[in-house]
């Protein structure tokens, strides 16, 4: 009789306890406005997914252009006051250089040059103070032109907007709520683990994890916060996993997480699909020179597909995983691997 078999083989078992955690978002907030001023519009509404740097809401900017505007015009007059003391600070040094050119002849005149120089180092300080204007102009034009930019509230990251914190009309001050942001593609998993279990994980340890209706997957842990609540005996870890299969997701969406008890041990353990009821009884079919033999057996925990042998059979048994319902003890058998039979 043809049967597909399977050995008998050592694995480490690592015993857990289920843990419910959740989903968290890395980046999630309130986008606060940046200066004060009435709402104009909104460009988003709940639930619309927007990217950093796309413009959600807009204050009416009226008079923060005129003050722009205002400071442009100022910023002009400024300049112009500069090249008129230049002009002027020319003047005087080509006066002082014609009386200095005066100085071996009889019309020399040391007080008027004296007096010029003077009027030189006037005219240059003036000119450096009007340059300090233009300078303080220019920096008010910028704050202006911030401002300005600052009208329209925009995204700070990918997100979706998850709610909105005000109206249109409503006036709102610097740091005033706007809306709330939920960057839903840059997740993590938060759960309360029991101290005794989470003083034995450490940073970069592998856990199993699965949603409702779901494959399992691995999660590892990122990072442990040491503070423990005194009502539940816990502490948080988060757990960085590879999210971006599911297509889904949402804060606070609950997670099992398989989490470690105790130390890893070596046992011989046994497929699923070898394991026979027999009258309340649980045996497997072995397979010893290619002839049916029924052995009882005794089965601890479960290690995936695979279950934990106690008592009955040993590492490097050979025990049928297919056909075995209608094997009959000492019947010769055809023994193949799943592989090779598909």
């Amino acid at each position: 009789m043809a049967v597909l078999v399977d050995p008998v083989v050592e694995e480490y078992l690592v015993q857990t306890m289920p843990v419910i955690g959740r989903l968290v978002a890395q980046r999630s907030g309130v986008v606060a406005a940046r200066i004060n001023g009435p709402v104009g519009q909104f460009d988003v509404r709940v639930g619309d997914r927007v990217a950093a740097g796309d413009v959600m809401v807009a204050l009416v900017d009226d008079s923060l252009r005129a003050r722009r505007d205002l400071w442009r015009a100022e910023l002009a007059e400024a300049e112009s006051r500069v090249e008129t003391r230049q002009a002027e600070l020319a003047l005087r040094r080509q006066e002082l250089e014609r009386l200095e050119n005066l100085e071996n002849s009889s019309a020399f005149n040391p007080a008027r040059v004296a007096d010029k120089r003077q009027e030189v180092a006037i005219a240059e300080s003036q000119l450096g103070e009007f340059r300090a204007a233009v300078a303080i102009t220019r920096a008010n034009l910028k704050l202006a032109e911030i401002n300005l930019f600052n009208v329209e509230v925009r995204a700070p990251y990918d997100g979706v907007v998850s709610s909105r914190h005000t109206e249109v009309g409503a006036y709102v001050q610097v740091g005033g709520p706007v809306l709330t942001l939920i960057d839903d593609r840059l997740l993590e998993i938060e759960a309360d683990v029991p101290t005794e279990q989470a003083t034995q994980l450490a940073p970069g340890t592998s856990v199993s994890y699965r949603f409702a209706n779901a494959e399992g997957a691995t999660a590892t842990v990122r990072a442990i916060v040491p503070d423990e609540s005194p009502l539940t005996r816990t502490r948080l870890v988060r757990f960085s996993a590879p999210l971006s299969a599911y297509s889904v997701l949402a804060t606070n969406q609950s997670v099992t997480l398989d989490i470690p008890v105790g130390a890893p041990r070596l046992v011989a353990s046994v497929h699923k699909d070898a394991i026979l009821d027999r009258g309340g009884q649980r045996v497997v079919v072995v397979v010893i020179d290619n002839v049916a033999e029924f052995q009882s057996i005794t089965l601890g925990n479960a290690i995936g597909s695979r279950f934990e042998i106690v008592d009955g059979l040993s590492v490097g048994d050979v025990v049928v995983v297919r056909g075995n319902e209608r094997v009959r003890p000492g019947q010769s058998l055809d023994p193949g691997t799943p592989d090779a039979n598909g």
